[in-house]
């Protein structure tokens, strides 16, 4: 789509959001231009910045996870396997930030097949990571609550489930690798990374694109995992089982990591798709405010990528005690380091426990 040009009020607006959101930037067919107050220059290369930081972590601190479980194959739980598969979804997506990092300080230079992919893994990330949670939270619910411990333990049929899971996160991003293209907004040289709905009312159809995948990629699992979590964490109070408390920390960590890092992007998102559907007024200081919302917390989400494996290594004794294990094993560190780490996990229990926990 090198030849399309916007103009008028579709620059303005492309210009008041921050040019790479998801189904953000266009506004209804009776929206006046926005004045555009341009993005500080400092602020796109701090953000950019951060960007390639958040990457670098990203990529060590997951590359790390992968390590630690795939070493730990004859100990692996289920939960095991679906953080290992939250690690994967968070290392494509960090490979992906130093273009968004690029974008925001500059243009997009990466022409169109990159654009999709780069899009489309974003949401494979988001989509993906609730589910596998919501997926971790079905397994505590049954081994803690239900007490289907032999079940939990039956490890043939989670690897279809992940599956499934990759399957359904692909379908509902598809949007992105059919409507997203590079294109140049004006007669300059300047390129984004953008929506290009074709024919009838665009506006209504990025609404429907948008509300379908919060519905069963956001709102569907969150409900699962606050009613497994509160059930789980209920019998946790009851029984008094220290143990499982304890293998509960990290995970209950890692739902509200995600959910302090995705939620407000995704209430800022709905709040715009009020905005565009006219349950709420639009206007241009509303318009900015939701830009602006938009902008940070997206920025927190892309953050999250990399702060699992911190998680897991300040929390997690067991993923500090087997990742210690590999460098002892390797001869990097002496037994007697490991040793010292390996105290009070020794009673841990692999059906209610995992590699990381």
């Amino acid at each position: 789509m090198g030849g399309m040009v916007l103009q008028g009020e579709d620059l303005f607006d492309l210009f008041n959001s921050s040019d790479y959101y998801d189904y953000t930037g266009v506004p209804s067919s009776a929206a006046a231009p926005c004045r555009d107050d341009s993005t500080s220059v400092v602020l796109n290369y701090f953000v950019a910045f951060f960007y390639v930081l958040v990457c670098l972590l990203s990529l060590v601190g997951n590359s790390l996870v992968v390590l630690v479980v795939a070493y730990n194959k004859g100990n692996r739980s289920v939960t095991d396997v679906y953080l290992l598969h939250l690690a994967i979804a968070d290392l494509l997506f960090a490979l992906t930030l130093p273009f968004w990092a690029i974008y925001r300080a500059h243009e997009w230079i990466f022409g169109n097949a990159m654009c999709k992919v780069t899009s489309v893994l974003k949401e494979v990330n988001f989509y993906s990571g609730i589910l596998l949670l919501a997926f971790i939270s079905i397994d505590r619910y049954l081994a803690i609550v239900c007490a289907t411990r032999a079940a939990t333990e039956k490890r043939h049929w989670v690897k279809f489930v992940c599956l499934g899971i990759w399957l359904f996160s692909f379908l509902i991003s598809f949007p992105m690798a059919v409507f997203r293209y590079a294109f140049q907004y004006n007669s300059s040289l300047a390129m984004v990374c953008y929506e290009d709905i074709k024919g009838g009312e665009t506006s209504e159809w990025r609404v429907i694109l948008r509300i379908l995948p919060q519905t069963f990629g956001f709102i569907i699992p969150l409900i699962i995992m606050f009613f497994c979590y509160g059930v789980t964490i209920h019998r946790l109070l009851q029984t008094k089982n220290s143990q499982k408390t304890k293998a509960m920390k990290v995970i209950i960590a890692v739902v509200l990591i995600f959910l302090l890092c995705w939620l407000p992007y995704n209430i800022s998102l709905f709040a715009d798709t009020l905005m565009r559907i006219k349950v709420i007024d639009e206007s241009c200081p509303r318009r900015k405010s939701i830009d602006v919302a938009l902008s940070s917390t997206e920025i927190l989400g892309f953050a999250h990528s990399c702060i699992n494996p911190i998680i897991y290594a300040f929390i997690g004794q067991k993923f500090r005690n087997n990742f210690l294990k590999i460098l002892a094993e390797r001869g990097i560190i002496s037994k007697t380091v490991l040793l010292r780490y390996r105290k009070g996990s020794a009673s841990s229990t692999s059906g209610v426990t995992s590699t990381t926990m």
